[in-house]
């Protein structure tokens, strides 16, 4: 049998190598293949499977890696505002890229999520803004992979302009305008009306539209999506506070938008005080503004949430997510998916 041995093989006028014939590299069966002692970069051809393998370093893989990819889509929601002593927290941004529904701030849904198997990835579920006598504080942000979703302006306090955020916080009476949403995520927190008997705040934006600058005081509405099977509506506005001479029963408290934002509370002559309340967890809505530059306190934002979806024949999550609060994967039709709920840790897919 013929050998050709040389030190070098020169390129052609194209730089390339051109090679006649087919190129047959060394066969293993899967049993021979993890039995060899290899370098990154060594490649073969698996005789099993019937697929080119390279070796990572740690292990063999498919060459390309086309078949590592897994498509996800994704629905994450930073934590809301806290209210303010006036003004009615914001809702956290909202991003979204399932079954073409929208994203916050009238944006149409993004592109889903590719993640490679093995690899680790990072989750992120925000908390809630701290209601507050002053401005309420700002939610967190919440995050998978490279998906950042804005945390949730606070509202508030008098005569102030709502913090901006993935929506905006409301504007506290007497010249106060609704904060910034973030584009793609939310919208802006509405401005408190300037009546100086019907003393009205802003409510908070929500991802679905502006928080109410009329003279109601709601909060901004949010978005609906069908992620999990069921259609459920998050990211509502906190509703703004109210202060008026005459007392005003409970029926009439500043409204939080719907997908849980927390309703406005009342301050009245002679004193009459109705509460605002919190939003709801996992909804990263926005607390309810107080109605009062006399010390009330603004209600608690909520939590946000982040919901992966993938199709289950195309990759199983790890079992190992410390750090995070999950339900456990769920499946729908062909698809599986896993709602976080609190903290922050990695995941990873096989």
């Amino acid at each position: 049998m013929s050998e050709l041995k040389t030190n070098k093989i020169s390129t052609n006028d194209q730089n390339n190598v051109a090679i006649d014939n087919a190129l047959g590299l060394k066969s293993y069966d899967n049993a021979g293949m993890n039995a060899l002692t290899s370098v990154t970069g060594d490649l073969i051809y698996n005789t099993d499977d019937s697929k080119l393998k390279v070796y990572n370093g740690t292990e063999w893989v498919d060459a390309g890696g086309t078949d590592r990819a897994v498509d996800i889509d994704f629905l994450v929601i930073a934590g809301g505002g806290g209210g303010g002593e006036q003004g009615g927290g914001g809702a956290g941004g909202y991003r979204n890229s399932y079954n073409s529904e929208s994203s916050g701030g009238g944006a149409s849904a993004e592109t889903n999520g590719i993640i490679v198997k093995g690899i680790d990835t990072t989750v992120t579920v925000g908390a809630g803004g701290t209601g507050s006598i002053g401005y309420g504080g700002y939610g967190n942000t919440s995050t998978f992979a490279y998906i950042n979703s804005t945390r949730g302006g606070g509202g508030a306090t008098y005569s102030a302009t709502g913090r901006s955020g993935g929506s905006g916080g409301g504007g506290g009476h007497s010249g106060g305008a609704g904060g910034a949403g973030t584009t793609g995520q939310g919208f802006a927190g509405g401005a408190a009306n300037t009546d100086s008997t019907l003393r009205i705040m802003g409510g908070g934006g929500g991802a679905g539209e502006t928080g109410n600058t009329d003279a109601t005081g709601y909060g901004g509405d949010g978005v609906a999506s069908t992620i999990t099977g069921s259609s459920v509506t998050r990211a509502g506005g906190g509703g703004g506070g109210a202060y008026r001479a005459d007392p005003w029963g409970s029926s009439n408290k500043r409204l939080g938008g719907d997908g849980g934002g927390g309703n406005g509370g009342i301050r009245s002559q002679p004193y009459v005080v109705i509460q605002p309340t919190a939003a709801t967890a996992n909804t990263g809505s926005g607390g309810g503004g107080a109605g009062s530059s006399s010390g009330m306190q603004g209600a608690n934002g909520g939590s946000g949430i982040v919901i992966l979806r993938w199709k289950t024949a195309d990759a199983t999550i790890s079992a190992t997510r410390t750090g995070l609060t999950d339900g456990g994967v769920q499946t729908d039709g062909d698809d599986s998916y896993i709602v976080f709920t609190a903290g922050t840790g990695t995941i990873s897919f096989s």
